[in-house]
């Protein structure tokens, strides 16, 4: 019986980077509303979404991903594992 906070591996890296760039790909729809308001003159706003795209979301899923490497666990049992419970 397979334990339920044990994470699954990635056979191979190429798998891993197929799915990185699929979830790339889906998150590709997070830009039209950013591209229709550069276009209807709110570049500035542009300019701040994307300063705050790195400033916040680079970090954030930097963590993630160490988190999850670091644990061999699911999102819970890392997180669990993390916080000592």
């Amino acid at each position: 019986m397979r334990n339920d906070l044990e994470r699954e591996h990635w056979t191979t890296r190429l798998g891993f980077i197929l799915a990185a760039a699929g979830s790339a790909v889906g998150l590709g729809n997070i830009w039209r509303f950013p591209y229709i308001t550069g276009e209807e003159g709110g570049a500035a706003f542009l300019l701040i979404y994307l300063l705050f795209i790195v400033i916040i979301g680079y970090p954030v899923m930097v963590t993630e991903m160490t988190i999850g490497r670091k644990s061999q666990r699911n999102p819970v049992g890392a997180f669990k594992a993390l916080g000592g419970c």
